[in-house]
């Protein structure tokens, strides 16, 4: 049971929940940027949440199947067609042998996940997985996937043509969001008026988004406050002597374009950490759109919890919908 894939879409790599706990050697996290959409997709053809999928940004590869299957698409909307024929997002679809599976361009977000009964059964290197690209391991043989490509699937689990996720259980994917951050340890380094206008003023994402981080731009610089810079720092007033990333947090290199480190950033570095995105909003970061617009929204440690509990309610909903 393979894909064989013809065209491969902008960046379609493989990916599950990642390989956590190699951050201190220097190897991020990882896995599918919107977790949410990863972890439905599978459910819809009867997988655990950690099975891999195939990740997309705006376009999805072209490919045809050689055995039967069962496939769903979730993420970002686009158009998906086997043998012509458009079949629908968030439903579990039945492939035969030979079926050409191809589709449109992201209408609404930016991120596709495409999920097979049985998963995609490439090596686990790490616990994982998931392609890291930077580092060329993980994945189909540690990149992203180019045409002529065959991507093996696992073993096919039964009883799971029919499911479809109820439309009110979908998330939502805009062009404007709101993204809550905690204020980070080096945020003291702003004026009080940066600080206030980067947890308030609303900022574009550009062009430069991948799956190392998110850059946005703002109508005025930052500034910082004087101060003399430790042995090491460099000149530049956003610099520090080096410290650990955590994954969502947010640089501000040369003042000027907030950066949100994702889930391939590196571990460590020497840039000013001024606040984090919560994890509940990770998988918001993750659908933006270049062009797309976010206010970035102070909240405190005790509220990013009780988001988080939130988000992990909703999830337990969607698992729950999906047995029934």
């Amino acid at each position: 049971m393979a894909l064989l894939v013809d065209e491969p879409g902008l960046q379609s790599t493989v990916q599950d929940l990642g390989r956590p706990g190699h951050y201190d050697v220097g190897i991020p996290p990882g896995g599918a940027l919107d977790t949410l959409s990863h972890e439905i997709a599978n459910l819809l053809v009867g997988n655990p949440g950690t099975y891999a999928t195939i990740e997309t940004t705006y376009t999805a590869p072209t490919f045809t199947v050689t055995a039967a299957t069962v496939m769903a698409v979730t993420g970002a909307a686009m158009k998906v067609k086997v043998n012509g024929s458009s079949v629908p997002q968030w439903t579990a679809v039945p492939l035969h042998e030979g079926d050409v599976v191809s589709f449109g361009f992201a209408t609404a977000g930016t991120r596709t996940y495409l999920a097979f009964a049985g998963g995609i059964d490439v090596p686990v290197v790490l616990g994982s997985r998931s392609t890291y690209a930077l580092g060329k391991i993980g994945g189909l043989h540690g990149r992203a996937l180019s045409s002529g490509d065959t991507v093996p699937l696992g073993t096919e689990r039964a009883g799971v043509t029919h499911l479809a996720l109820a439309d009110n259980l979908r998330p939502r994917f805009a062009r404007e969001a709101t993204v809550r951050v905690v204020v980070g340890l080096y945020a003291h380094l702003l004026t009080t008026d940066s600080l206030d206008m980067l947890t308030s003023a609303e900022f574009k994402l550009t062009p430069l988004a991948d799956r190392t981080g998110f850059r946005f731009q703002g109508a005025e610089p930052f500034t910082f406050e004087e101060r003399e810079q430790p042995f090491g720092a460099g000149s530049d007033p956003s610099n520090i002597v080096d410290a650990g990333y955590p994954v969502g947090s947010i640089q501000l290199p040369g003042g000027n374009q907030p950066i949100v480190l994702h889930r391939d950033a590196v571990s460590a570095g020497g840039y000013a950490m001024v606040a984090t995105v919560i994890s509940a909003d990770m998988n918001v970061l993750a659908q933006l759109a270049p062009g797309s617009t976010a206010v970035f929204e102070a909240v405190s440690i005790d509220q990013a919890l009780a988001a988080r509990t939130d988000a992990a309610a909703r999830r337990g909903m969607i698992r729950r919908a999906l047995s029934a």
